[in-house]
């Protein structure tokens, strides 16, 4: 269908994915790619650096984020998407929780659906994926993002996140969709401390080892600037080490701003973990 079974089959290379924000309040590209044909533009320039798939998006889901509608969602990300297919055949995700959106976007021309709520938000998600016969990522997030970084508290992290997605993929296959069209996220900055972040990275190999593929997305996340001491923009060489680690521990899939650094990343770092 789109090439995606065969790397899931082989798992011989980590896949790079290109966020495209089409919104006015993401957190680190709000506003650059508003307009549809800056979009499209942008698309072609990380498939060019190297992405294997592009992540449109149409609603923010930074902490403290306001919802829109589907309808806004839909007028965002529509003409993007059918931008890119028009003139490209790379793969395609639809970054939503919402059915109505996810399904016109894969009438589209879209593949995945990249679901931060992992179906929890729409009850109608599973459905539409499964009837469509895509591919869905899987994400753990505490509460919504308007207040998800409200006190959040784990006793164990990696157990209480590897529990809901567990439980969030077996929903998925019993509404009918294939156990190898989805694809797990520990939800690195989504209602967890800095603690919990590093603890996630550094136990990966835990999520890794439910079977299914392990989407990883850190880039230029508030948690590297606690670190790092610097704001967003100054965030590349954090995520280049973090995504460097993630990949040692077991991610196949990197969700990226910065494509062509995330492409060499990703090249190194799999190399370095397959020759273990």
């Amino acid at each position: 269908m789109d090439g995606l079974s065969d790397w899931i089959r082989a798992r011989d290379r980590v896949l790079v994915m290109g966020i495209l924000n089409v919104t006015p309040d993401s957190f680190y590209d709000g506003g650059r790619f508003v307009d549809t044909s800056q979009a499209v533009e942008r698309a072609l320039r990380m498939e060019a650096d190297g992405a294997d798939i592009i992540d449109v998006g149409g609603e923010s889901s930074r902490p403290g984020a306001d919802p829109v509608s589907p309808e806004t969602e839909i007028e965002r990300i529509l003409p993007v998407i059918e931008g890119i297919r028009r003139r490209s055949r790379v793969l395609l995700s639809v970054d939503t929780t919402k059915a109505a959106v996810a399904h016109e976007a894969l009438l589209t021309g879209a593949s995945i659906v990249n679901d931060i709520s992992a179906f929890r938000l729409d009850d109608e998600m599973a459905n539409v994926v499964a009837r469509c016969d895509a591919y869905a990522i899987l994400m753990h997030m505490r509460g919504v993002p308007k207040t998800m970084q409200e006190a959040p508290e784990y006793a164990d992290v990696l157990a209480e996140v590897g529990a809901f997605l567990d439980e969030r993929k077996h929903a998925a296959e019993a509404a009918g969709i294939p156990h190898d069209h989805l694809f797990v996220d520990p939800g690195i900055g989504f209602g967890k401390r800095l603690s919990d972040n590093l603890a996630l990275l550094a136990g990966l190999q835990e999520i890794a080892a439910m079977g299914s593929p392990v989407v990883v997305g850190v880039s230029r996340k508030s948690f590297l600037g606690r670190l790092l001491d610097v704001d967003a923009g100054d965030r590349l060489e954090g995520t280049i080490a973090a995504n460097a680690i993630a990949i040692a521990n077991g991610a196949d899939i990197i969700r990226v701003h910065d494509v062509k650094e995330g492409r060499r990343t990703a090249h190194v770092a799999f190399r370095l973990r397959a020759n273990e």
